[in-house]
């Protein structure tokens, strides 16, 4: 990392920082209505976002980008008012900043309050998704936030645009416009950078592939909220009742398979094996996708193609499915205590019993019950957008709004005192 790139880096945060100051002051209405104005602008620039977004496809293309990556990356009219209605939605969201969390008097008459603040600058590093682009920013600044971006070389001529759009709605709203910053423009060695911009970054929050993650939370020397991959899984057991096993594993993984909330693998209790393989994938197949299965799964379903080790453990992010027979509910969360990246879990059942005790005994950040993965989500959990999806312990976990955007600080109000 040059000496030149880390100044200009840190030229760019303690912009940032400076406009997180005049964020942070923002009341309830005037945060609202900034988001607003960036809706606005956002659907005003249409054309100037999907032009840019053409030139990243095209060079991706070019690149030889995976279909998942592609259906990431990919804005069109539908997809740009979309990300439009998430910053409205999250304009209409409570004010996390100012909640009493706790308050007493103390004996000498000091009164305390431990209050929600914002955390300052809040840091990205994603993969060609330019939602995140929008969803973070939203999420920030309603929050009270400044916020530094790395979107990926494949995604930068959309998120300029996007960005671009963004600020413009800010000067507009008599706002910083330094309050939105991208390092997009110097590459690897800005996001390098960025990790290691301690004092300038209050928390940084990676996206992506789980080979990203790992970099960031190895490399980085600011704060990180750890988001996962998703090695997601659905077990099916003895009493799943075939149409919601049917229906649940189809939406999970074909609805968006580049997503990671999608199922990946899907487990079978034996006794169920004959009632359900057959019926599932004869409709994950119709949905186009490849079964990747075991002995017993290749027995039942002659279009499956052998699962491979490496199978349990891969986010396919693809029309792929791994599938394997487990002799019992126990077999089932062995393996998940094994592979999984503790995202999301679901069980299919129609025992009450099996339901508590798979929502009990699997440790993930989302844990289901009959219902699809794809509902792990901050939109479908009413947070109208989302950082990520936390699947560590500390602060944050499962998917981030925006209480998981600020910390807290406590206030003293006294009349004189002094310690004895």
């Amino acid at each position: 990392m040059s000496t030149a790139v880390a100044t200009d880096v840190a030229e760019r945060l303690r912009s940032a920082q400076r406009a997180a100051r005049q964020i942070g002051l923002l009341d309830d209405a005037a945060k609202a209505a900034l988001l607003r104005g960036i809706a606005d602008e956002i659907v005003a620039q249409t054309p100037a976002i999907i032009e840019a977004n053409a030139s990243d496809l095209a060079r991706g293309d070019d690149d030889g980008i995976s279909s998942g990556l592609r259906d990431r990356l990919l804005l069109d009219a539908a997809r740009v008012a979309s990300l439009a209605d998430a910053v409205r939605a999250v304009a209409e969201l409570p004010d996390p900043v100012g909640r009493v969390l706790e308050q007493r008097e103390l004996a000498n008459g000091v009164r305390l309050q431990k209050v929600t603040v914002p955390f300052g600058v809040v840091a990205s590093i994603y993969e060609a998704r330019p939602n995140v682009t929008v969803d973070i920013t939203a999420l920030a600044l309603r929050s009270g936030n400044a916020v530094a971006l790395r979107g990926g070389s494949a995604a930068q001529a959309t998120n300029a645009a996007l960005i671009a759009a963004m600020r413009a709605a800010l000067e507009a709203a008599g706002v910083d416009p330094g309050g939105i910053q991208s390092v997009d423009d110097l590459g690897r060695d800005g996001a390098r950078a960025l990790m290691r911009a301690r004092g300038l970054v209050d928390v940084l929050v990676p996206r992506g592939s789980a080979q990203l993650i790992e970099t960031v939370v190895t490399e980085s020397t600011v704060p990180v909220i750890e988001t996962g991959a998703g090695v997601v899984h659905i077990v099916l057991d003895e009493t799943a009742p075939l149409e919601w096993a049917r229906d649940i594993v189809v939406n999970a993984k074909a609805q968006r398979p580049s997503v990671c909330n999608a199922v990946e693998t899907v487990l079978v209790v034996r006794s169920a094996a004959d009632r359900l393989i057959p019926a599932v994938s004869d409709a994950l197949i119709d949905a186009g996708v490849t079964i990747h299965g075991d002995a017993e799964v290749q027995r039942r379903v002659p279009q499956a193609v052998a699962a491979t080790d490496d199978d349990w453990a891969t986010e396919h992010m693809s029309l792929d499915l791994s599938m394997r027979v487990v002799d019992d509910l126990d077999d089932a969360i062995d393996h998940i205590r094994r592979y999984s990246t503790m995202h999301t879990e679901s069980i299919i059942t129609a025992d009450d019993a099996n339901a508590e005790r798979f929502l009990a005994e699997v440790d993930a950040a989302v844990v289901m019950a009959n219902a699809s993965t794809r509902f792990t989500d901050g939109g479908e959990f009413g947070f109208g957008a989302e950082v990520g999806i936390s699947t560590q312990k500390l602060h944050a976990r499962g998917p981030m709004g925006l209480p998981e955007l600020t910390s807290t600080k406590w206030l003293a109000r006294g009349a004189g005192q002094t310690r004895a």
